[in-house]
């Protein structure tokens, strides 16, 4: 079997090593070089020609964003960040996903070896996700780990009667999502019913998330705190240390936030929201799942077809990769495949045919 072949960059020592330990651990991947600086690395690609980058944002001679856009405006690659955990750290990786980057590994302020290690699987899956998928030339806008069943985490309880004829969005992505999402959200009135989105990402990351969705959105977008009321023109972001679950409070849905054990090997899960969609929603909720590595998803968006819910999934095509959208299209889940251009029209004609009010398409 033909390994993956990675160059690694990065301006510290440490990180170079403790990269290439955790990569080459891995039986289907192998670091193939490692570089200080984008100089350096610019020759590396020429000569060696890997499949996968890991970039560093913060080097000398050249930043890595700087590096990123020539390099996915000239020869488009699978890149994977690694970013410092800093809300400057992350304002610079969501940029750096803008231009191009499939993912990105979080890196710590301090116990950076023993956490770089704890997290090897997830690293190595990062890197299958970039090398597997679909990697466009960007042209630049200026302006593992124990895991549980759902059911651990939250009751099935399909059949339920839904108490409410509000309608409500509801989002999961991964690889690829934080794009999809920004896409998905920019084309949504104000007048919109509430969206509740799962999208996997590290604790500090979702904050940074929400605030750079919010200033590019005409809905208003946050992070979820628990215990707020889903309002309608308003998008609840799940937090990285928790999973998010839709609740009743009388008359109302409300937010609830939950650190259970890990479910489809994430906190947040998808499968997770989609479940509680499915319970305390029914059909009057609409199911989106767009791009992303793995299967979380598949189960909760089942329910949420079988309790009633419209769901939609994002196409191969449009999709960085192909993974959460095929296996809940594979499970019988999915009521319609639409490419991620066409994804809110798609949506809030659906709306208008359930009678949600306001809603134009």
């Amino acid at each position: 079997m033909k390994k993956i072949n990675v160059l690694v960059i990065d301006d510290s020592a440490l990180i170079r090593k403790l990269l290439t330990e955790i990569i080459n651990s891995k039986h289907d991947m192998a670091v193939i070089g490692a570089a200080s600086d984008p100089l350096m690395a610019r020759e590396m690609i020429r000569e060696m020609n890997p499949d996968v980058l890991t970039l560093d944002v913060e080097m000398p001679k050249m930043d890595g964003l700087d590096f990123l856009e020539r390099l996915m405006r000239l020869r488009p690659m699978p890149v994977v960040m690694v970013s410092t955990l800093t809300e400057k750290g992350s304002d610079i990786t969501f940029r750096a996903l803008e231009l191009g980057a499939v993912d990105f590994v979080a890196k710590p302020k301090i116990g950076i070896a023993s956490a770089l290690k704890e997290y090897g699987d997830e690293i190595a899956n990062k890197i299958r996700a970039a090398f597997s998928a679909r990697v466009r030339r960007i042209v630049p806008n200026k302006t593992v780990t124990k895991s549980v069943s759902v059911d651990a985490v939250l009751p099935s309880a399909i059949g339920r009667s839904a108490f409410s004829t509000e309608k409500l969005i509801i989002v999961g992505a991964s690889t690829g999502g934080t794009e999809a999402i920004k896409d998905f959200l920019i084309q949504l009135p104000a007048t919109c019913p509430g969206i509740l989105i799962t999208q996997h990402m590290p604790e500090g990351f979702t904050k940074s998330f929400a605030n750079r969705l919010n200033s590019l959105c005409k809905i208003s977008v946050h992070e979820a705190q628990g215990g707020e009321r889903v309002m309608p023109g308003h998008a609840y972001i799940a937090p990285g240390h928790s999973h998010m679950l839709l609740k009743r409070s009388g008359a109302n849905y409300v937010t609830e936030l939950n650190q259970g054990e890990l479910v489809s090997r994430h906190r947040p899960s998808v499968d997770v929201l989609f479940r509680s969609a499915a319970n305390c929603a029914g059909k009057n909720a609409i199911g989106v799942i767009l791009t992303g590595m793995g299967k979380d998803g598949a189960a909760g968006m089942l329910e949420m077809h079988q309790a009633g819910a419209y769901t939609f999934a994002q196409d191969e095509a449009s999709c960085v990769v192909y993974g959460m959208p095929k296996e809940a299209v594979a499970v019988g889940a999915v009521d319609e495949i639409v490419s991620l251009r066409d994804m809110a029209r798609k949506v809030l004609s659906k709306l208008a045919g359930m009678g949600a009010q306001h809603i134009r398409v």
